[in-house]
């Protein structure tokens, strides 16, 4: 990596955050249970807003949803700060375009860290500027839901992110407003790591059931991790399921949100891919193996 390729802002950015995640880790046998109970719920809701909102709904419009909906997500999207709804879903769209190609953001063909984190810390690849142009978004910026949240972005988010996290615990159980900022923190890096292994690890460990020929991979601990996000050679071969998985909602949590809110009217549309059409993938290009 040249010199020049370095973003130092966010570099420097990054590594202030995980020092005080870290801190954040050793006050964690300091601070009121209560306190890592609620950043972990917090933070779970959070990453609904990539799973189901950001992902499944916007970058590959699997399924559609009603505004109450549309709203809940873009709020859990401010609470897990990757990126605006828009940024995330334009990002993503290339990813699929061009995946594993110099125009894909996080190429996983540049290694493990280039993939999980380095990309945030280096100028964009000429390539994906330019292919990123291409991608149609008209969808996007035709959901004033979107619209509204990439204008208000950085406000929502240090509101929904920081504020709100850091000032519960202190306000309801006086717990130490510093040690409450840590722990929010150490949840926040947690959580955005946890992202990061969908474009890492599941794009180099794991095997392949449905196309062989593809880095994407089916990979367990990740789908855990990422409530159902690292079923991921499945997902790339048929990014049009909301299921993101041939499995429902077996390790999936995202799914099975997806199908409360579709019980209760608010979600509506939900796309599948038939048995037969997986079946006759999988015995085509895929690397048979019984999951």
């Amino acid at each position: 990596m040249k010199q020049s390729e370095i973003i130092w802002f966010n570099l420097i950015k990054f590594s202030v955050m995980h020092l005080i995640a870290f801190w954040g880790v050793l006050l964690a046998f300091k601070c009121y249970p209560q306190t890592l109970f609620w950043n972990f719920i917090y933070g779970s809701i959070g990453h609904l807003g990539i799973t189901a909102g950001a992902h499944r709904l916007w970058s590959h419009r699997s399924y559609k949803a009603k505004l109450p909906l549309r709203v809940f997500l873009a709020v859990c999207n401010c609470i897990a700060l990757q990126n605006s709804i828009f940024d995330w879903a334009r990002d993503h769209r290339t990813h699929h375009k061009y995946s594993e190609t110099n125009a894909d953001p996080h190429n996983a063909k540049r290694g493990f860290l280039f993939s999980h984190v380095g990309w945030i810390f280096c100028r964009k690849h000429p390539d994906v500027v330019e292919k990123g142009k291409g991608i149609d978004v008209s969808d996007l910026l035709n959901d004033p839901v979107v619209v509204f949240q990439r204008k208000y972005y950085h406000g929502l988010c240090t509101f929904a992110c920081f504020a709100v996290p850091t000032l519960v615990p202190t306000y309801f159980w006086k717990e130490r407003i510093l040690v409450s900022f840590c722990i929010n923190m150490l949840r926040y890096v947690a959580f955005l790591n946890v992202t990061f292994l969908v474009n890492s690890a599941a794009h180099m460990w794991g095997y392949r059931p449905y196309d062989a020929n593809i880095n994407p991979a089916e990979n367990l601990p990740v789908a855990i991790l990422t409530l159902g996000e690292g079923f991921h050679n499945y997902h790339h071969v048929f990014p049009q399921d909301y299921r993101t998985s041939e499995l429902g909602i077996r390790f999936n949590i995202s799914t099975a949100f997806i199908d409360v809110m579709a019980f209760f009217q608010v979600a509506y549309d939900l796309t599948t891919v038939s048995k037969a059409t997986v079946l006759a993938r999988r015995k085509r290009t895929g690397a048979l193996k019984d999951f």
